[in-house]
Order: structure tokens, then C-alpha cells, then sequence
């Protein structure tokens, strides 16, 4: 059974950091494409980070320069430093993977999501 399984969200204050963790489980191999999104209240779900098993990683423009997605692919786990946090990055993150294709990886076009974890910045 596959499950991806997110941890590491909390309450910081602005400029405060945390780091995201997701452990996938269940797959033969790792996934092409893990990615993190975000969600916050009234707000569509958006692609936030992302990053091939070669390493390959894309962000969105809004956490450019602040988040870091990265891999081990050997403990088919994906992680998201986030570093100088703003109240606009509140929301729910999740971890998604098995991805069905899109103009970018940032797409929401994930077979499997994980549950989520809620990130709270306070200014």
C-alpha cells in the first residue's frame, strides 16, 4: 500500500525556519518526481517545490531564494527547508508523487498525495 507521509510542520514567527520531511513507502523503486504543495484557507492548492531523482529541482516563484527541496533517494524521503518564513506561506503541505504530467512539475497532476502537515507563520 503506498503512503506518503509528511512531518515537521508547526507555528514559527516571521523570519523563523522549519523543515519539512515525507516518507514514502510502498513503492518498487522512487518515484521520478516528488514534489511539495501548499494550501492555504480559501486558497487553491499550489505547486511549491519539486525534484527529480536526478536531482533536477523547480520552485515557485514566490519561495525562490527561501525553500529547499532535496532527496534521499535512499530512504525514499523529500525535504523541504524552508528558511525565512512569511505569514503568506501558512497553509498545509503536502507531499505528492506519481506524477501524471503537466507543463511543469509543478502541476497538480499527482496520483498520490499524503495527508499533510500544517505550517503556521505569525508575524
Amino acid at each position: 500500500q503506498v503512503q506518503l507521509m509528511e512531518s515537521g510542520g508547526g507555528s514559527v514567527q516571521t523570519g523563523g525556519s522549519l523543515r519539512l520531511s515525507c516518507v514514502a513507502s510502498g513503492y518498487t523503486s522512487p518515484r521520478v518526481w516528488m514534489t511539495w504543495f501548499r494550501q492555504a484557507p480559501g486558497a487553491d492548492r499550489e505547486g511549491v517545490a519539486c525534484m527529480s531523482i536526478s536531482g533536477f529541482s523547480y520552485y515557485a516563484d514566490s519561495v525562490k531564494g527561501r525553500f529547499t527541496i532535496s532527496r534521499d533517494n535512499t530512504r525514499n524521503t523529500v525535504y523541504l527547508q524552508m528558511n525565512n518564513l512569511k505569514p503568506g506561506d501558512t497553509g498545509v503541505y503536502y507531499c505528492a508523487a506519481e506524477f501524471g504530467g503537466g507543463t511543469t512539475c509543478l502541476d497538480s497532476n499527482y496520483k498520490d498525495w499524503g495527508q499533510g502537515t500544517q505550517v503556521t507563520v505569525s508575524s
